[in-house]
């Protein structure tokens, strides 16, 4: 145990160093924006996020690791608890520091343990439900409901995919026979009355903004389209197996089917828990391909009960291969961190996510700001907010103006344009943006995100003046917080 705990601390130490080395994406400087107006919620998101950056960057600045602080440490906390479950669940250490091991060596939570979204504090409070939950299996003591309710409640404020812990739990106590004389004491209810005073001052913001956050999640299901299913299935299928990493994945599929056969013979507690913590959203997610796409991040929420159930395996073809799948990932992770920090790896740039997301902002932003300086513009807007985002970190001090609706619902200083301004637009894109803001748009150039002098994306420039009764726009946060030095 005293290995490790070694080794744990040694892999937290590299997570902060490539967490501090790496480029913010536009996503989580996205975030960094929601962290200067916090509020109880989002257009696209609950609060954790904005609540962890600003957390991050009051200890270490407005920096890439002041924004990512708190993912190295949660990624160590959620190791240490997902042991202690493997355990619970199982009465053998082994299995709990194999789903550990399994855990940490899939790229999909290694790449989230130094980078800062929704997914990172979803993921710690998803494995402390489960934590509690396997105290209560050992225990039998009732008051485990009520750390459950917390643990649920605050994976709700982090991502409402959180929804699918109840939609296991709830489930959970009515099939196991054994479990069922709990819905008879007031310990599960006092649990689920916790979970929803938690999320409640999510649901009034919603209330109170149009229901703007929770329209948003639920719109995902709309536009029925079968044509596109066998194409977004495969992506689906293979994002996973990139994600996982190839052996984890197998591990990860066979444990899952272990567990859900175990939970329909024997309805046994910890087989059945397993089973339906994943088996929900896993149809949600291959019904959702009948829509759109699967991001390659939501399934993260299955990986803690997918890879317990994989510890859990017994047949001895599935315990040789935990040993290979965990250096296999580990390594694969190691190439990512390497490419992400020190692009040195002689990969091609339309196979690097890398050179994709995070080359180049620095230059981008310095050639934009020339421009607006040249042009003698007043501020500079883009039509992705994203990028607007990403722009508004790099350039503090510049006004940042944007007019995308979902600036609406964060509370950021309005300014009303008086004069031109540079407008910022992918290449990706049509020439002109169609947006009814801008008067008058003039091409004056172009700039792109490069890196060692090969260009990651392409972006025209344009010099626009705004109607005569467009505005007031939101401003995106420029100026370093007082307590927080940049």
């Amino acid at each position: 145990m005293k290995f490790a705990a070694v080794a744990l601390a040694a892999l937290t130490v590299l997570r902060l160093a490539v967490a501090a080395a790496t480029p913010l994406s536009p996503d989580e400087t996205y975030y960094w924006v929601f962290s200067r107006a916090l509020a109880a919620g989002y257009y696209d998101h609950p609060p954790m996020v904005a609540l962890w950056v600003s957390a991050g960057w009051y200890v270490a600045g407005d920096t890439a690791l002041g924004v990512r602080l708190l993912a190295p440490f949660s990624a160590a906390l959620g190791t240490i608890l997902l042991a202690r479950v493997g355990t619970d669940f199982s009465g053998n250490r082994r299995v709990g520091l194999w789903a550990a091991l399994l855990l940490n060596a899939t790229l999909g939570f290694g790449l989230g343990a130094v980078s800062m979204t929704p997914d990172t504090p979803l993921l710690l409070f998803w494995i402390l439900s489960l934590a509690a939950l396997g105290r209560l299996l050992v225990t039998g003591n009732g008051a485990w409901f009520l750390a459950v309710g917390i643990a649920v409640g605050l994976a709700m404020v982090s991502k409402f995919s959180a929804l699918f812990l109840a939609l296991g739990i709830a489930p959970w106590l009515l099939w196991v026979p054994s479990l069922r004389i709990w819905l008879r004491t007031v310990w599960p209810w006092l649990g689920g009355a916790l979970a929803l005073a938690i999320l409640a001052p999510v649901l009034a913001w919603n209330a109170g903004h149009d229901w703007a956050g929770l329209q948003r999640q639920g719109g995902r299901v709309a536009g029925f389209k079968p044509e596109n299913a066998p194409g977004y299935l495969l992506e689906l299928l293979g994002g996973q197996i990139g994600l996982l990493t190839p052996i984890i994945f197998l591990l990860a599929c066979a444990g899952l089917a272990t567990v859900t056969r175990a939970a329909w013979r024997d309805r046994a507690p910890v087989p059945s828990l397993l089973a339906l913590l994943c088996l929900p959203a896993l149809l949600l997610f291959v019904q959702h391909t009948f829509t759109d796409r699967v991001q390659g991040n939501w399934p993260a929420i299955l990986y803690p009960a997918a890879l317990l159930a994989a510890a859990m395996l017994t047949t001895p073809i599935w315990m040789r291969l935990r040993a290979p799948a965990v250096a296999l990932g580990f390594g694969l992770t190691a190439l990512v961190y390497v490419q992400a920090a020190l692009p040195v790896l002689p990969i091609p740039p339309r196979l690097d996510p890398s050179m994709k997301r995070l080359a180049g902002w620095a230059e981008l932003a310095g050639a934009v700001d020339a421009a607006r300086r040249a042009q003698g513009a007043a501020f500079i807007t883009a039509d992705d907010y994203a990028v607007a985002a990403r722009l508004a970190f790099e350039l503090p001090g510049v006004t940042i103006l944007v007019t995308d609706r979902r600036w609406l619902y964060v509370d950021l200083p309005r300014e009303t344009p008086g004069a031109s301004g540079i407008l910022v637009r992918s290449a990706r894109l049509s020439e002109r943006a169609d947006t009814g803001q801008w008067r008058e748009q003039t091409a004056i150039g172009t700039a792109a995100r490069t890196r060692a002098g090969v260009t990651a994306e392409a972006y025209r420039l344009y010099r626009v003046t705004p109607q005569d009764n467009a505005g007031p726009f939101p401003r995106l946060p420029t100026d370093p917080p007082g307590w927080s030095p940049r």
